[in-house]
């Protein structure tokens, strides 16, 4: 049996403007409506693995709960990380979640990798698997196709049962180094996928990094449940080095083997990289969206808005790709330096940079549809049997317009049930909740009026979802 351990907590940049901080790549629909997350979590489903550990951060909790639940997946924990501290103390958390099970196997995955041959890939886990539960620490490594710098290597040597040693780790070398590395041969791309026995990884642990342990354990111990998820303490988390498990533990250890993986691998770390999994045109061309290419040459137009009509006239090797809020062209050879667009955006104070109009809520979302001085229009929408907080507001009113569904609106002391078409005013400073009670999604236009429409204008005084912070 394999135990899956699931890492969802990056915040993937490289492929903006789909992806930002505040709703990253591996939960976009970028593959046939499914997300990574959700794809990772089916092909480590069925006979052989156990129901997975989810690993992901405070913003993303409730992201990952519901597209588990659309598609009728259940996890054994979800991890709450209150703060990043890279993938070392993630490991760490899951490894002492399971100390009661020494021999169990544990299999870290990434969350936003694209695996075309899943059946490949599960033949080779079952055994990489098998070899881990002798208490070797053992990594899934790609034969690299191109002297990429945005991958770790693995130097290999033979070995035997068709397993290779690993002799050296180089992390995202220079494009020189790279070009080197590929011409000489016996470099594998560092998948970040590892299996090993939860004893033999603590062992690692006390033996390499021990400053880990105190903290991951008191952040466990001192934690709790939340509304079906395992919150860490931040404190004791908070404490933890900033570290990667390549870092503080493969590069340090004498006994660990490498596995060739060869099922259609990538880790979308480009939009150059997700081009090249789609269905060309005879130009070599890729649309996706409301898109539309003429006359181009190996080119990527993506548009995210029904509304936002892209058209690329005459282009060559270039990405275009257009949400909403946000438009990114891009010569396809600049493609995996996406990331510095984010710092850009972000040293100019750019909303862009991290968030979206539309913000996912527990309760389901609102997006922004018109903001100007002393108002601001809204689209809410909220879940069945979902509710918003008991709140009021210190600077703004709101207007609430139901357009679908049904709504239970209370206000101070009163409470009604609002349908389709009807209305309700809620005056500033009133206290208020707004509850879907329906089985279907509630839709409703929000118009907020005055001198603040900030998110932090919110007095909580009751919350389902426990939240201390804005939302």
């Amino acid at each position: 049996m394999i135990y899956p351990v699931i890492l969802a907590g990056g915040a993937g940049t490289r492929l903006w403007p789909v992806s930002r901080k505040s709703y990253p790549k591996q939960f976009a629909a970028l593959i046939d409506g499914e997300s990574l997350f959700q794809r990772t979590i089916q092909r480590v489903s069925g006979k052989g693995f156990a129901e997975p550990t989810i690993i992901t951060g405070e913003d993303y909790r409730f992201i990952a709960g519901q597209q588990l639940a659309d598609i009728g997946a259940t996890a054994s924990d979800l991890i709450v990380e209150p703060v990043g501290r890279n993938t070392a103390a993630a490991v760490l958390t899951a490894a002492l979640l399971r100390k009661d099970q020494p021999e169990a196997v544990l299999a870290v995955l990434p969350s936003d990798h694209m695996i075309e041959d899943e059946a490949a890939f599960q033949t080779t886990l079952t055994k990489a698997g098998r070899i881990a539960a002798k208490g070797t620490i053992v990594t899934l490594g790609i034969q690299p196709d191109h002297a990429a710098t945005g991958f770790g290597y693995l130097k290999v040597e033979g070995g035997n049962a068709n397993t290779l040693v690993i002799s050296e780790f180089s992390e995202k070398p220079d494009a020189t180094r790279a070009a080197q590395m590929l011409a000489t041969g016996g470099w594998l791309w560092n998948s970040g996928m590892f299996l090993f026995r939860v004893d033999t990884v603590l062992n690692a642990f006390q033996a390499h990094a021990p400053d880990l342990m105190a903290p991951v354990e008191a952040a466990i111990a001192l934690g709790g449940c939340d509304l079906g998820f395992q919150r860490l303490a931040e404190d004791a988390f908070a404490r933890c080095r900033d570290i990667s498990f390549d870092h503080a533990i493969m590069e340090h250890i004498d006994e660990c083997v490498a596995l060739e993986l060869t099922c259609g691998w990538s880790d979308l770390g480009s939009w150059t990289a997700l081009k090249e999994r789609e269905e060309n045109d005879t130009d070599d061309n890729v649309t996706s969206g409301n898109a539309t290419a003429i006359d181009c040459e190996g080119t990527l137009l993506k548009s995210e808005n029904p509304d936002v009509k892209l058209v690329g006239l005459g282009l060559k090797d270039i990405v275009a790709v257009a949400t909403d809020d946000g438009i990114l062209v891009a010569d396809a050879a600049h493609s995996p330096k996406v990331g510095q667009v984010v710092d850009v955006l972000r040293a100019e104070g750019a909303s862009q940079a991290d968030g979206f109009r539309r913000c996912h809520r527990p309760w389901g979302y609102y997006e922004t549809l018109s903001l100007g001085p002393r108002f601001q229009v809204k689209r809410i929408m909220v879940e069945p049997g979902a509710k918003l907080s008991l709140q009021s507001h210190v600077h703004r009113a709101e207007h609430w317009v139901v357009v679908s569904g049904s709504a239970t609106v209370t206000v101070g002391d009163e409470v009604k049930l609002l349908s389709e078409n009807e209305s309700t005013y809620i005056p500033l400073g009133a206290v208020h909740r707004l509850e879907n009670p329906g089985k279907l999604p509630l839709h409703l236009i929000e118009v907020q009026s005055g001198c603040y429409l900030g998110e932090d204008d919110i007095i909580r005084y009751e919350d389902i979802y426990d939240r201390t912070a804005v939302a």
